[in-house]
């Protein structure tokens, strides 16, 4: 299924977080113009995640906002959803403390990667068939 005109600003930024996941993550490949030490990797981490991440999850709790009390499977997807930014948030937060930092980086990016696809494959695609008039209302802007 097409993705809804009105997803695509959170789909884009999906986009972009893939990206980071592939480069935290321990067996990264080397990228052109991007250090794979772990200082370098955390200091990119820490931009994306204040840049990125923290609108990206505000975007998306507007989005489940004007989602929730429709269809109880929605709901119910929204749920588990916002569980998950709890938690990647907080392994995001517990890095600051790891005492492996490049197995932290692995796990929050394994973590976030499988919280992208699920959104991205299932719940996105559900909402836009479940509830076609809430997403024509909504906007979510990439600025």
């Amino acid at each position: 299924m097409q993705r809804h005109p009105n997803l695509i600003p959170l789909s884009h930024e999906h986009k972009t977080l893939l990206f980071v996941c592939r480069y935290l993550k321990s067996d990264a490949a080397a990228y052109e113009g991007y250090p794979l030490d772990a200082a370098s990797k955390m200091q990119y981490m820490v931009k994306v995640f204040q840049e990125t991440m923290v609108p990206h999850i505000q975007k998306e709790d507007h989005l489940f906002e004007q989602c929730r009390g429709h269809v109880s499977e929605i709901d119910t997807y929204i749920d588990e959803l916002v569980e998950e930014h709890r938690i990647i948030s907080g392994m995001y937060s517990a890095l600051v403390d790891s005492v492996d930092v490049v197995a932290g980086m692995d796990q929050l990016a394994r973590a976030l990667e499988e919280h992208i696809r699920k959104e991205e494959r299932v719940v996105f695609e559900r909402i836009q068939e479940l509830l076609p008039d809430v997403i024509n209302r909504i906007r979510l802007t990439d600025g």
